[in-house]
């Protein structure tokens, strides 16, 4: 069914154009308050409402209000032509803020007797810092004073400023969090503030900032284990042993880090998710699965992905654990993984970690002499083994691929170069993509955090975030400021951990993980490919824990 704005709206003028409009009105109400715009096919179905009186001067606000919510300065300006002056008067000002915060703010500092919504005020603040922490960190004195802000009202204003710095990994970001009221810490803040206590070092600040979190973030493994980190930097033994101890057992980076903090080996906790091959061949034979297997032998990837998902959606919840089975049996392990995440399944690793492209990983891995499980680790996390993977930004294949980049990577390996097409055959692909993961770590003297967050995020953005002098490896990865490369270098290390252990399944000394990391020297070679690489297919997220 198209439930897409343009249908709705091609119904609505349907119903309009028959006489059938009982329940009408409530329904075009609700598309027409959206605070987003809305195309033109809507508007039959919009004068029909206005005609009738129904869009009145209080809901006309309300969507102005809430385009402005969402950050829509322009449709606010739109609607506000339609209210009195007293309503469109505050509507424009924020809008204003909107479009120009940085303008707008110094004008206020400048007119202190100049009204202005406090709320719209603060929106205003927080895009300046968004675009210019330094600035703003500098004009915070003057926008107190100007505003006369006390210290409750001023403190989303200074937090506003401390989470950029942070995220800057600006040193003053901890004395613009002192200036935070507890309440106005929201989930960023509070994560934030712990970060830019490790990034200082201030181990008693960071224990303090995880101590005062929500349950729902300090009961995290995540939190736990900084919780521990900090016991043990200030002294306290024994409560970091019982942290560390609680986080180790849970399968993932902090899990690695807790053990290795413990002076124990690690493997992961296999956890078979109960297949059994007579069930699966049952499934098999169900004409929807069929179908679906049918089209992803044909290359129809969209259709087959539906129809796997509409079959899918009727199958008890016995019958979804062994589809998982299903898919991994037919190499479709896009499907596998999917459905396995679905049911929280993710500890079957023998299921969920195969190695399908075993001629194709020696050869990258004799070519460059990385480890195999770090070249499976990457396109586990970039492409969940689809070799025809094709992202929004154009990257190609299992190690999904810049076409500029595979071809300066060729050139510099004395590769044939690539087309687009080859660019789906992991033969082409893997080598090439093992090959740029080598020039990342060439230029990172060997460190393997900084290249595997090169490889998401760009080696312009790692530059960008070196440490100033060593630091601890697990501290530099926990201040990646970007989210998705944060946890795609978490995830990638994991990884490495699953395939290592499958290969001899024996527990491993991750005690090198416990190092620093540095910036390297300025003889450090040069690398072709500044600009960022694409971000990981969506698919990506299917595997996060």
């Amino acid at each position: 069914i198209d439930d897409t704005v343009a249908a709705r709206c091609n119904a609505f003028a349907a119903r309009i154009a028959l006489g059938r409009t009982e329940g009408l009105e409530r329904e075009v109400i609700e598309q027409w308050s959206q605070p987003k715009s809305l195309p033109p096919v809507c508007n039959t179905a919009f004068d029909w409402a206005r005609d009738r009186g129904l869009l009145t001067t209080d809901l006309v606000a309300q969507r102005a209000a809430a385009a402005l919510d969402a950050g829509q300065a322009g449709l606010a300006r739109h609607l506000a032509r339609s209210l009195p002056e007293s309503k469109a008067a505050p509507i424009n000002q924020w809008a204003a803020l909107i479009e120009q915060p940085r303008a707008q703010v110094d004008a206020y500092i400048a007119n202190p007797s100049r009204t202005v919504d406090p709320g719209a005020l603060l929106d205003g603040w927080q895009r300046y810092a968004r675009a210019d922490p330094d600035a703003a960190a500098a004009r915070y004195p003057a926008l107190v004073e100007a505003r006369g802000l006390d210290a409750r009202s001023a403190s989303p204003f200074a937090l506003a400023v401390a989470v950029r710095l942070a995220l800057s990994r600006d040193p003053r970001a901890l004395e613009f969090f002192a200036l935070g009221h507890p309440d106005d810490f929201d989930e960023p803040a509070h994560e934030w503030h712990a970060r830019a206590a490790l990034w200082a070092g201030d181990w008693p600040r960071a224990a303090k900032a995880v101590a005062a979190m929500p349950d729902n973030l300090r009961t995290q493994n995540r939190w736990k284990y900084w919780a521990a980190r900090a016991a043990a930097e200030t002294g306290n033994a024994e409560a970091a042993k019982q942290g560390y101890a609680s986080v180790a057992p849970t399968d993932n980076w902090y899990a690695v880090l807790s053990a290795a903090r413990l002076g124990q080996p690690f493997a992961p906790t296999l956890k078979p998710a109960g297949l059994s091959d007579a069930e699966i061949d049952q499934l098999a034979g169900e004409a929807p699965l069929v179908r679906a297997r049918e089209l992803e032998l044909c290359d129809l990837q969209t259709e087959a992905i539906a129809e796997w998902r509409a079959a899918y959606d009727t199958l008890t919840p016995s019958q979804r654990v062994q589809a998982i089975g299903l898919a991994a049996r037919w190499e479709w392990y896009l499907q596998a993984i999917a459905a396995a995440a679905k049911l929280g399944i993710f500890d079957d690793y023998d299921l969920l970690y195969p190695r399908p492209y075993d001629p194709e990983v020696r050869r990258g891995a004799s070519l460059t002499g990385l480890p195999a499980d770090l070249i499976y680790a990457i396109i586990r996390q970039e492409s969940l083994y689809r070799a025809d993977a094709r992202s929004s930004a154009d990257a190609l294949g299992l190690m999904q691929l810049l076409p500029s980049t595979a071809t300066q990577t060729a050139r510099r390996w004395d590769l044939p170069p690539p087309s687009r097409a080859s660019l789906l055959q992991p033969s082409v692909n893997v080598p090439l993509g093992s090959a740029y993961l080598k020039s990342m770590l060439d230029r990172w003297g060997g460190q393997a955090p900084f290249a595997i967050a090169s490889y998401n995020a760009g080696p312009g953005a790692v530059k960008r975030w070196l440490p100033p002098s060593p630091m601890a490896t697990d501290v530099w990865v926990e201040n990646i400021p970007y989210n998705e490369t944060r946890g795609y270098v978490q995830r990638v290390s994991w990884h490495r951990v699953v395939f290592g252990w499958l290969d001899g399944r024996k527990p491993r000394d991750y005690a090198a993980w416990l190092g620093t990391v540095r910036a390297p020297g300025a003889d450090a070679p040069a690398v072709d490919g500044d600009a960022p690489e694409p971000e990981a297919a969506g698919w990506e997220s299917t595997t996060t824990r």
